[in-house]
């Protein structure tokens, strides 16, 4: 038996291999990695499809395009839109979708016929009433939003509530309880309440990682800053 965290998919051959061999005699036009519970995306001649860690489908359908499981969930296209797959292969629901994005924390992206973005919960079914010029994942619980008549960003919770009430011209998500926002200014790092950390704008900005974040100046200088206040020059 196949250990599918063992499983990778050489282009060069086609073949998924395990510890540099093939893993099976099937060879795949196109295939993304697996994913929990073992399941992975792969196309030949007939499309795409869903394989288990032996390299047999998972079901006789077959799809213009298939994404990994996430959360247990798959997104795929037919040619009446894109929708989500549960394990055993039986659509999560009945509706179809201009684009489906993949599950995180319990909800998923989709847009709308009308071109507008909201969430799904794990049962397939709008996580809320509204509807945005578009929609991220979401991380630490928040998602970035695009209002649709104020053309501004703002964070959403799991249940489409606005988080802090601010509005940015772009949006990062939350990074480590931080994230990146642009206003008329320039970019900068708010917290959780939408605050931003510092008066200083920046060209470019990039989220704090372990306690640090790359800038730019406007002046083309470049530098590290410190979620307290530390400045190092580059």
């Amino acid at each position: 038996m196949n250990d599918w965290k063992n499983l990778h998919w050489n282009p060069a051959s086609g073949h998924f291999e395990c510890e540099g061999l093939p893993a099976w005699n099937a060879v795949y036009r196109r295939a993304l990695p697996f994913h929990a519970p073992g399941l992975a995306p792969v196309q030949d001649e007939s499309g795409w499809f869903h394989i288990d860690a032996q390299g047999r489908p998972c079901y006789t359908q077959r799809y213009l395009r298939a994404f990994g499981y996430y959360e247990h969930r798959a997104a795929v296209v037919d040619s009446a839109g894109a929708f989500h797959l549960q394990t055993d292969g039986q659509p999560l629901y009945s509706e179809r979708y201009r684009w489906c994005g993949n599950f995180q924390q319990g909800r998923c992206v989709v847009q709308g016929r009308d071109g507008l973005f909201f969430h799904l919960d794990l049962e397939g079914r709008p996580a809320y009433a509204e509807r945005y010029g578009y929609a991220g994942d979401f991380r630490e619980g928040a998602a970035t939003v695009l209002l649709p008549i104020e053309r501004l960003y703002t964070h959403i919770d799991a249940h489409g509530h606005e988080v802090h009430g601010h509005r940015y011209a772009e949006l990062g998500v939350f990074h480590k309880g931080f994230a990146v926002a642009r206003d008329a200014e320039g970019w900068l790092h708010i917290d959780r309440a939408g605050r931003p950390l510092y008066g200083d704008r920046f060209a470019l900005l990039e989220p704090f990682y372990n306690g640090w974040a790359y800038a730019v100046a406007f002046d083309g200088q470049r530098l590290r800053l410190s979620e307290t206040g530390g400045r190092e020059l580059l």
